[in-house]
């Protein structure tokens, strides 16, 4: 269940990233309110996994969920470069978080 829990963290994790980018520096309401309650439950979820997974090993894997999921976004909703060296750096953050799953 706590592989669960940190998947799901890392995808709110990618919502108030990029919710972030939606908030204007916090001066639309919605998205603010929708940023905020995006990391409470990211860190609520996190903190459930981290009742059984080694924080070294959820930390790393929450953060690049979100790194990967903030990226692919950026790129596809915010016209952000797809480079091919942007795309290999992501496939090597994703071959990261596969090896470190494999591992625990």
């Amino acid at each position: 269940m706590a592989w669960t829990y940190l998947f799901f963290a890392g995808l709110f994790e990618i919502g108030w990233a990029i919710g972030l980018k939606y908030t204007d520096g916090f001066s639309r309401p919605m998205p603010t309110v929708l940023t905020i309650a995006s990391m409470i439950v990211s860190l609520g979820l996190l903190g459930l996994a981290l009742k059984t997974l080694p924080v070294g090993t959820a930390y790393a894997i929450w953060t690049g969920i979100g790194t990967v999921g903030t990226a692919l976004l950026g790129i596809w909703l915010l016209g952000e470069p797809a480079t091919a060296m942007r795309l290999a750096c992501i496939a090597l953050i994703v071959s990261g978080i596969v090896g470190l799953k494999l591992v625990a």
